[in-house]
């Protein structure tokens, strides 16, 4: 699929919340007396990080090639004109840049890590 695709980006958006989630629950379902919930959240933790960063390299990768191959740096800093090729090329990097929800991900990842800190603490030293 299409990097750029707004379904595909909105998948691997849920992907990674997804993931931040399990691990965060991992803390939890180790105390109930079935571990296989434990392992369930680990594996598909993992398996979504992979989607999710691999998805992630390869949009930032595209972004530095898709810059460096047309040179646009230079042509903006010397204020040439832009060929068409140039102008999509910003386009693409500058709209992808404001429609990433990678910031989303990083919140959920923060605030889910502190729950999943507090919680073990409170587990551990508080029940």
């Amino acid at each position: 699929m299409e990097l750029s695709n707004r379904y595909y980006r909105e998948l691997v958006f849920w992907v990674g919340i997804l993931a931040t989630v399990s691990y965060r629950i991992i803390i939890l379902l180790n105390r109930l007396p079935q571990h296989i919930w434990a392992d369930v959240a680990w594996y598909i933790g993992t398996i979504g990080f992979v989607w999710y960063f691999a998805h992630r390299y390869r949009i930032e990768n595209k972004r530095a090639k898709l810059i460096e191959d047309i040179n646009l740096i230079e042509k903006i800093h010397n204020l040439k004109t832009l060929t068409k090729t140039d102008c999509e090329a910003l386009e693409y990097t500058l709209s992808s840049l404001g429609s990433s929800k990678a910031s989303w991900n990083y919140i959920v990842i923060f605030i889910t890590s502190a729950l999943a800190l507090f919680a073990d603490i409170i587990i551990r030293f508080i029940i």
